[in-house]
C-alpha cells in the first residue's frame, strides 16, 4: 500500500516517546493513532532539519496534514521552510503558529523571514512590534541578531551594532545565546572597519563556545563565567566554569 499523501518513511525505531514532552502535551487533542503518527514525523523533522532539510519538510507536512490545527505542528513546517530557504511559506506558517499558540518566541525567525523575501525594513517594524523586555533573554538575543542582519540589508552597519548592544551581549558570561551574539557583534565591527575589536570579541565567541561544551560534559551548570585575561597570559583558555 502507498503511504498517504507520498508520506516519507517512518523507520520503525522512531517512536512517539523521542518526541519533547511538551510537544506530545499539545498532540493529547488528536485521537492517540494519529497522535502517534504525528509525533513520529516531528521527531524525523528534528533529525533531519540539519543534514536534509528537504526531507526533513516533508515530515513536517505530514504532521500538518494529520494536524494542521496544533502550533507545535505549524511552528515544525515554519522551521524546515525556513531551513530549506522557502522564506514566504515559514512567514506564513509563523504568523499562523503565532496566531495558534499566542507566543513570541519565534519573532526573531519572523524578523529573518521578513529579510529573506527582502523586507528588512517590514523586518525591523516587525521587531519592534513587540516589547522585548517581555521576551526570554534567549529570544531578545535572537531578535537582536536578526534586528542587526535587517540593518546591514539596509546598508546601516552603525545601526546594526546598536541593535546588538543589550544586555545578553555580556563577555564576562557565557549563556547558550552567546557565541551567536558575540560572533554577530564581532562580524559588525569588521565591517566597520574595527579589526582589533572584531578580534575580540571572535575570541570571545570561541571562549564561550569552550566554557558552554565544558559545562554540557560535567552536566552541572547552565551558566559560566568567562575570566578576561591581560594580555601576559593569552596561554589559557580564558573560561571557567562558574562556580555556584
Amino acid at each position: 500500500m502507498r503511504p498517504r499523501h507520498d508520506d516519507p518513511e517512518l523507520p520503525d525505531d522512531v517512536t512517539p516517546r523521542d518526541l519533547d514532552g511538551a510537544a506530545r502535551v499539545e498532540l493529547k487533542t488528536l485521537a492517540k493513532d494519529n497522535a502517534e503518527i504525528v509525533a513520529r514525523h516531528l521527531v524525523m523533522a528534528a533529525r533531519l532539519i540539519d543534514e536534509d532539510p528537504e526531507l526533513a519538510h516533508r515530515h513536517a507536512m505530514s504532521a500538518e496534514r494529520r494536524a494542521g490545527r496544533v502550533a507545535i505542528v505549524r511552528e515544525t513546517v515554519a522551521i524546515t521552510a525556513y531551513a530549506k530557504g522557502d522564506f514566504a511559506l515559514a512567514l506564513r506558517e509563523l504568523r499562523t503558529y503565532r496566531r495558534i499558540s499566542g507566543r513570541d518566541d519565534q519573532l526573531p525567525l519572523m524578523v529573518d523571514s521578513e529579510r529573506g523575501v527582502g523586507r528588512p525594513e517590514r523586518a525591523l517594524e516587525l521587531g519592534r512590534s513587540v516589547d522585548r523586555t517581555t521576551l526570554p533573554n534567549a529570544v531578545q538575543a535572537s531578535l537582536a541578531i536578526a534586528m542587526s542582519g535587517a540593518r546591514l540589508d539596509l546598508g546601516q552597519p552603525e545601526l546594526a551594532l546598536a541593535e546588538l548592544e543589550v544586555p545578553q551581549l555580556d563577555p564576562k558570561v557565557a549563556y547558550p545565546w552567546s557565541p551567536a551574539l558575540f560572533r554577530a557583534y564581532a562580524d559588525v565591527l569588521d565591517e566597520l572597519g574595527r579589526a582589533e575589536d572584531a578580534r575580540l570579541w571572535w575570541q570571545r565567541a570561541e571562549h564561550a563556545e569552550a566554557a558552554l561544551a565544558e559545562a554540557e560534559a560535567d552536566d552541572e551548570h547552565e551558566t559560566v563565567e568567562i575570566i578576561e585575561l591581560d594580555e601576559e597570559d593569552e596561554g589559557s583558555d580564558g573560561v571557567v566554569p562558574d562556580a555556584e
